[in-house]
């Protein structure tokens, strides 16, 4: 048994930018270092496919460090700081589960299915809007597609989409332990918040959309019989909004950047939706965007490694679809693989991604009316990369096309 400040372990500067632009590198060092386990500014790495496995199931001995992290970024008694420690995913136990449970038939595998016509609804009318052009700026056309689709389910206008954009943007960077940004979220959680409550009160008082707005009934009935508290109503659509924006709209890029070198593969998108699911998953594998955070309740002991209670553990599942151990030629993008092991891009454990069904078929479908009218992409400008910690992916995908 070794207590794990005594190893000897590679330093990933995983706040650093160079590090979000290429972070295969900085893992095959850390491998060759220690198979399973580096460091990091903020506490551990653990950087293998199987010791993530392993340990996001330890539900009963983690919780999700987000109240560590509001300290470490000085942003208690802050109205970011209140929302991210009191978000759904912040829970544990017998709370957690009736939050959860309230949820789970919302976003079942048979709710994402019966949602599928209302995604291509909301992409055709971005692509119809976009498409002419011949030249756009993919991320930020894609980052209306999830959002879109959530606020017709939740029956928030469309219209009103801008306004909360740049709130979305901001409070997706929150876990980034970036406290350059602190304020720039304290506007982002006050703006997101007042436009929730507005939602709510006009629910209330009568006004309904034409069609949709149904997961928002849900909620409104449960706070009004007791179920949540009004305070808790407004945090669980503040956590829906955000959820809804940036993981499938980053994901989607990411899986364009890929296309724009696989042509092949992008033109038997727009020919059979089946394909499309194959890309999806194997997107999630090669280069997902989550990076999740936990905290040690108590001592957790793993292959003879002892860490003590309150150790804060990183787990890049963005990048544990490349790890060779578990995947053959794993820096290959291979839509037609074998899998031996599944991805874990949607996390393990209780907290795993609550709108991973949703998520799923917005990429799927997303994709396939994409391919049909985006013909021939190519990258027309440079890219960059959002912080690597929290919610990662590329910020800005200039492409030209040959429209269709």
């Amino acid at each position: 048994m070794k207590m794990a400040e005594d190893l000897e372990l590679e330093f990933l500067p995983m706040e650093k930018p160079e590090f979000a632009r290429n972070p295969l590198p900085y893992f095959a060092a850390a491998r060759e270092k220690h198979p399973w386990l580096a460091t990091c500014n903020f506490g551990y790495v653990v950087h293998q496919y199987d010791a993530m496995k392993d340990l996001l199931i330890q539900d009963d001995k983690m919780d999700t460090a987000l109240d560590t992290i509001v300290m470490l970024m000085g942003a208690q008694d802050t109205p970011w700081g209140r929302l991210t420690a009191n978000t759904i995913n912040a829970q544990s136990g017998e709370r957690h589960k009736q939050m959860r449970d309230l949820l789970m038939p919302l976003f079942s595998p048979r709710q994402a299915n019966q949602n599928r016509l209302l995604m291509q609804e909301v992409i055709t009318k971005l692509l119809d809007d976009s498409v002419p052009k011949g030249a756009f700026d993919f991320e930020e056309v894609v980052g209306y597609f999830p959002i879109g689709v959530l606020c017709s389910m939740l029956g928030a206008p469309a219209e009103e989409l801008p306004r909360i954009r740049s709130s979305l943007e901001i409070l997706g960077r929150g876990l980034s332990l970036d406290p350059g940004i602190l304020s720039e979220l304290q506007v982002g959680a006050q703006e997101i918040d007042r436009f929730g409550q507005e939602l709510v009160a006009e629910r209330r008082a009568g006004k309904r959309p034409e069609k949709g707005g149904e997961l928002l009934d849900v909620l409104i009935e449960a706070a009004d019989n007791g179920g949540l508290t009004e305070r808790e109503l407004y945090d669980l659509l503040i956590f829906l909004f955000v959820g809804g924006y940036d993981t499938s709209k980053n994901i989607l890029t990411l899986i364009m950047y890929e296309m724009i070198n696989y042509p092949e593969y992008y033109r038997r998108c727009a020919e059979d939706i089946s394909f499309c699911e194959k890309v999806a998953e194997e997107a999630l594998r090669y280069q997902s965007v989550a990076n999740y955070p936990r905290i040690t309740t108590e001592v957790v002991t793993y292959r003879d490694v002892i860490f003590p209670e309150r150790t804060m553990l990183f787990f890049p599942v963005s990048m544990s679809g490349r790890d060779p151990s578990a995947f053959s030629d794993a820096d290959t993008f291979d839509p037609e693989r074998r899998h031996g092991n599944r991805h874990i891009a949607f996390g393990r454990g209780m907290h795993i991604c609550l709108g991973q069904f949703i998520a799923r078929a917005q990429i799927v479908e997303g994709l396939h009316l994409i391919a049909q009218r985006v013909k021939n992409p190519r990258l027309a400008g440079d890219v960059a990369w959002r912080p690597f910690l929290g919610i990662w992916g590329l910020e800005g995908l200039p492409i030209e096309f040959d429209p269709a």
